[in-house]
């Protein structure tokens, strides 16, 4: 990963006060808290998948203040918050609940590098939960609604080129009190049910860029044409001529491939008979640089790269439908990630930390995990890129809980959301399917859990599946089932079993599982934890673990194509996690797991 190039910028980017910085200590830590500091702060570049050399980074530390809903800028702030965890976080260092009723703000100053002087200067923010409003130097420059993508705002006009710049965000999150999506998190967590997570939990950042630049890609691999596709989306800040696309595809340095368009064509290229595929053996990426020229000079360039790889659904030899990965079938199997911390909550508190949790989902011997009801950091779906490790992602759930039919095909008319509801819900599916389209580690979207807010199924399935044909919809994972989307999904706790089958559909189970044991000095409370079924020793979770995987192992001639495992992590009173929530335990034994998911997921290995 490539530190922040930047670092004089950085340095230049003070608070405008500081009463000094120390996390709380209200919970467990993850041993990386440590690590974390207003210097080093979520310090990583923070977008590979289309990277430019120029960018400084905001994190650190930003006043705060919490007010009344719907009152002007405080006049004073309360103190220092360290961006970008969660306020409610130990990490932040603030350790507030903020609520429906009142509004979290930030500011601090910046200088733009003088060498950004010719320059458009973007602002980017990687994740903010949930309506953001953002002002330079007192000039309003947007707002933005939805807390799990990444939104970015032109403020050049807004900005002095010398000295010092005020930025100053305002956010409002009405947790389980909206009809918003939010995952998990509520008021009074409890349960399944977890802390809020309010305000920036991702990275702020400043980018210059020309007037004429690229400002989003559009990646497709084809193995059947042995082909790729990039729709590169611009804006034209010259209005002096034709905008032309150029991709270049290299393969260790060397161009292996090539193409071109003009007026805002798709660049088609033809890839080489010798294409390498993209797999969790061999998970090969193929370098992009991509530029735009315009009366024949070149006015803007990102770099980005691509897998050939195809997720889809085949019959096998006996007639079932099976998940594939290039046209073979391949059993996806893997844990239910939920991306929580116990000291960011959403925000890892460190990149390793970050990646800790994918490298021993690999060690554990998956090929696959299913992302929870979360989006992650850009850099977290890289990771998954480079490794091979499968995505199955899953939409944040919101609004109300609905009539939950478990074993059968749903007759009844389905609840109905709110106008407003439903049109915040499409908004922010479609911008999480646009962020995240790119990654070629994504087998699967699954717009809903269970039966959380589940409304229009057909409709949402088949809208997901004409946005993004190239990868299979499981239209509900274990909510209320319709004969709609590429996948039947099956929730069963605790012992997995595949109680529907659709002849039609490949078949998963969703999740089972759930094995608890309760490791004390690295619980997140000292009571109150559960989980479906609890043990008191490493060897005998192992076994169970074992016995479930084996009658999960019998089903796979049956159908069942597919399997999620609850979870990699226990999360605040859930003990049911293959690594304590502060990841400083292993509750498995980690190499009889291995030999177990080596067995499920070459199941269906000829």
């Amino acid at each position: 990963m490539k530190i922040q190039t930047i670092f004089a910028g950085m340095l230049l980017a003070v608070s405008l006060t500081s009463w000094g910085y120390k996390p709380h200590d209200t919970h467990i830590h993850t041993s990386w808290a440590e690590e974390v500091s207003p210097e080093n702060s979520r310090p990583e570049y923070p977008r590979p998948i289309m990277e430019r050399q120029q960018w400084m980074n905001l994190n650190g530390l930003w006043e705060y203040a919490i007010t009344p809903k719907g009152k002007h800028r405080p006049a004073d702030f309360q103190g220092d918050i360290l961006v970008p965890f969660p306020v409610e976080s130990d990490l932040s260092g603030v350790g507030k609940t903020v609520g429906e009723k009142q509004e979290l703000w930030y500011t601090r100053k910046f200088t733009v590098p003088q060498s950004w002087s010719k320059e458009q200067v973007l602002l980017h923010f990687g994740a903010v939960d949930w309506k953001t409003d953002v002002w330079i130097n007192d000039i309003k420059v947007g707002s933005h609604t939805g807390g799990f993508t990444p939104f970015s705002f032109n403020i050049t006009d807004a900005l002095n080129r010398k000295g010092d710049n005020i930025i100053t965000v305002k956010v409002w999150d009405p947790t389980d009190r909206g009809t918003q999506p939010r995952g998990k998190q509520v008021e009074n967590p409890r349960g399944i049910w977890y802390t809020p997570v309010t305000g920036i939990w991702q990275t702020v950042w400043l980018e210059p860029v020309p007037a004429t630049h690229i400002t989003d890609l559009r990646i497709l691999p084809d193995i059947d044409s042995n082909s790729l596709s990039v729709d590169v989306m611009t804006v034209d800040g010259n209005s002096s001529g034709p905008v032309t696309a150029e991709v270049v595809v290299k393969d260790k340095g060397n161009i292996v491939a090539k193409g071109s368009s003009i007026n805002g064509a798709t660049v088609e290229i033809e890839m080489p008979d010798d294409v390498r595929l993209w797999s969790p053996d061999s998970p090969f990426l193929y370098d992009l640089e991509i530029a735009v020229r315009q009366n024949g000079k070149t006015v803007d360039k990102v770099s980005s790269y691509a897998a050939m790889r195809k997720f889809s659904t085949v019959k096998d030899d006996a007639g079932i439908v099976r998940l594939a990965l290039n046209n073979k079938p391949l059993f996806q199997f893997g844990p239910l990630d939920q991306g929580w911390w116990p000291d960011g909550l959403y925000t890892a508190p460190t990149y390793d930390a970050m990646i800790y949790d994918l490298k021993k989902i690999k060690d554990f011997g998956y090929n696959m995990l299913r992302k929870h009801i979360k989006v992650e950091p850009a850099t977290w779906y890289t990771y998954c890129d480079r490794n091979g490790i499968i995505v199955w992602q899953d939409m944040p759930s919101g609004d109300a809980e609905r009539e939950w039919q478990t074993h059968q095909y749903y007759t009844g008319e389905e609840p109905a959301r709110s106008y407003e509801s439903e049109m915040t819900y499409r908004k922010e599916w479609k911008e999480i399917m646009d962020c995240l389209y790119n990654y070629p580690c994504i087998a699967m979207w699954i717009p809903f859990n269970e039966a959380w807010g589940q409304f229009k199924t057909k409709d949402i399935a088949e809208w997901t599946m004409h946005y993004d044909p190239s990868r299979p919809v499981n239209p509900a994972s274990g909510g209320n089932f319709f004969q709609t989307g590429d996948i039947l999904d099956i929730h069963s706790y605790p012992f997995p079993d595949q109680r529907l089958i659709d002849a039609t559909r490949a078949n998963v189970i969703g999740e089972y599982g759930g094995i608890g044991l309760a490791v004390k000095g690295h619980l997140w409370r000292d009571d109150r934890n559960w989980g479906y079924v609890e043990f008191k020793t490493t060897k005998d979770v192992t076994d169970k673990y074992e016995e479930y995987a084996d009658m999960l192992y019998n089903l796979v001639p049956r159908g069942t194509t597919g399997a999620v495992y609850t979870q990699t992590t226990d999360v605040e009173g859930e003990i049911n996690g293959l690594l304590t929530y502060d990841r400083k335990e292993v509750k498995v034994d980690e190499a009889r797991i291995n030999k177990i998911n080596s067995r499920l997921v070459g199941s269906l290995e000829k």
